[in-house]
């Protein structure tokens, strides 16, 4: 199947979102889509997936004109939709995941269970996918959540699959995962649309690129003929620093110091100390214990062997309020399930750690609310039309970005940051890293939690490596690099 999309534009009021685009996919291809938070993406996929409608343009698959009034027309010409927000039951079994809304059922009206994991294996094993279609979703890994969303698009006889950052919450092995069965529906004809900031994985995994800025199409052409470099320039518009972005601070005043610290699970026997000013990295590979580690810290972890020390004094975090009251800020590493609360506005998930200091006698004050998140809202360049719209309508990235304002309006001592640029594009995540920076200055202890090596070597002062729950070793200067970072990941030794 051929999908072509001709001078499409879409209006949301007086925001103009996409100005005449044009778009084309060809079967068996991997095409990357590409742009900053608020290029237009999104919005461009839910006109061909059949969520929203075009003002103007055409769609034409194989040369025929077609109108997608809702997402199943879309889906019954071969065009399915796999979104950020995955759509699966956890309390489910694959199997039952793979028929919602057309369940097989017997004569006597009873579900046919036996008839739909027959067909949910076959589906597996035409894709090469391991899996049990009676295990639980809610036991499943994301990267198998991902693989069940695409096997049940495959099962619906999907030509032309998008794919919207079905990478931004997986661990390496994970991705791995993920594009060797994209590889497979690429060599059976499949189309795949590949959204992702991640220009890495773009080069890894596509053939093509197309590029939008500001709601047009600036770029596209044969990822073979260009280099991360070059996508990251025609996205943003302008060349991207990709030196180390250290500066020197005075960070004598140790902030905190955790000795011995241990849960008999997921970390062990883990002594490190922070200053105030100083940008921390903290890395290592998946099950390293390292969000564990400081989900502890922060009072929402598992209980601890082992001390902490705030400020020169013995703590023991009882409740987030408590470390938030100290001033110890978190932000999450899985913004969808941790960090947003999809039933409040933008303005109160931006600003609601302030609610109790800017309270009197149980209410709020709005207009002292309304100029701290403006100015937040100003200094993160957070896209967004009305601060009272709901957080779900904000694209990955400016959902981040307000997720980091929340924190950053608590005026916090320690800030942890747990994969902070996740779902972030390139232009936005240097924005992210010169305000890290700006905190550190200020006196701000930093503490960064990533698995990219590269980000904690641009922003990071110095870097603790993670090995199965335990510290393998620092690295910091010229020994901050990828090659060392990887080794003691992996539990060699740096000697």
């Amino acid at each position: 199947m051929n999908v072509e999309m001709r001078a499409i534009c879409k209006a949301f009021g007086a925001n103009v979102v996409l100005k005449n685009v044009d778009f084309s996919l060809r079967g068996g291809e991997i095409c990357a889509l590409l742009g900053e938070n608020g290029a237009g993406k999104s919005t461009l996929m839910n006109i061909l997936g059949g969520v929203l409608p075009a003002d103007q343009g055409q769609i034409l698959i194989d040369g025929k004109p077609v109108v997608f009034q809702n997402p199943a027309e879309s889906l019954g010409a071969g065009i399915a939709f796999i979104h950020q927000e995955l759509n699966l039951i956890n309390d489910l079994p694959v199997y039952e995941n793979m028929f919602i809304g057309r369940e097989l059922k017997q004569r006597n009206g009873l579900l046919d269970s036996r008839r739909m994991i027959q067909e949910t294996q076959a589906v597996f094993d035409r894709l090469g996918v391991t899996l049990d279609p009676k295990a639980m979703v809610r036991d499943l890994d994301a990267s198998y959540k991902q693989i069940v969303e695409i096997s049940r698009a495959m099962m619906m006889n999907a030509s032309i699959l998008i794919m919207d950052e079905p990478t931004s919450s997986l661990t390496g092995p994970e991705i791995a995962r993920v594009f060797e069965m994209m590889r497979a529906l690429k060599d059976q004809g499949v189309g795949i649309v590949f959204i992702s900031h991640k220009l890495k994985e773009v080069m890894e995994i596509c053939d093509r690129y197309t590029i939008l800025r500001d709601g047009c199409m600036v770029a596209e052409g044969k990822v073979s003929d260009v280099a991360t470099d070059d996508l990251a320039r025609m996205m943003v518009g302008h060349d991207i620093r990709t030196t180390a972005l250290q500066r020197k601070r005075d960070t004598r005043r140790e902030l905190l110091r955790v000795e011995k610290l241990t849960d008999h699970h997921n970390y062990f026997d883990v002594s490190f100390s922070v200053h105030a000013g100083e940008v921390l990295g903290i890395t290592g590979l998946l099950g390293d214990g390292r969000s564990e580690l400081f989900l502890s810290i922060f009072g929402a972890g598992t209980d601890y062997t082992g001390q902490v020390y705030f400020e020169g004094r013995p703590v023991r975090m009882r409740s987030t309020t408590q470390a938030l009251e100290m001033g110890i800020g978190y932000l999450p590493r899985n913004r969808k399930e941790n960090a947003i609360l999809k039933d409040m506005n933008i303005l109160e998930n931006g600003s609601i750690v302030t609610w109790p200091r800017i309270a009197r006698f149980g209410f709020i004050n709005r207009l002292l609310q309304e100029k701290q998140f403006s100015a937040q809202v100003k200094g993160l360049r957070i896209k967004l039309e009305r601060p009272t719209d709901p957080i779900i309508n904000l694209s990955g990235g400016n959902q981040q970005k307000v997720v980091l304002a929340k924190w950053l309006s608590s005026n916090p001592k320690l800030l942890i940051l747990d994969n902070p640029t996740q779902g972030v594009d390139v232009g936005a995540k240097e924005e992210i890293y010169d305000i890290i920076l700006d905190l550190a200055d200020e006196g701000v202890a930093i503490v960064v939690l990533s698995s990219e090596a590269q980000e904690v070597i641009r922003v990071c002062d110095r870097a603790l490596v993670m090995y199965h729950g335990v510290i393998q070793g620092e690295v910091s200067g010229e020994a901050m690099t990828e090659h060392n970072i990887m080794r003691l990941a992996t539990g060699a030794s740096l000697s």
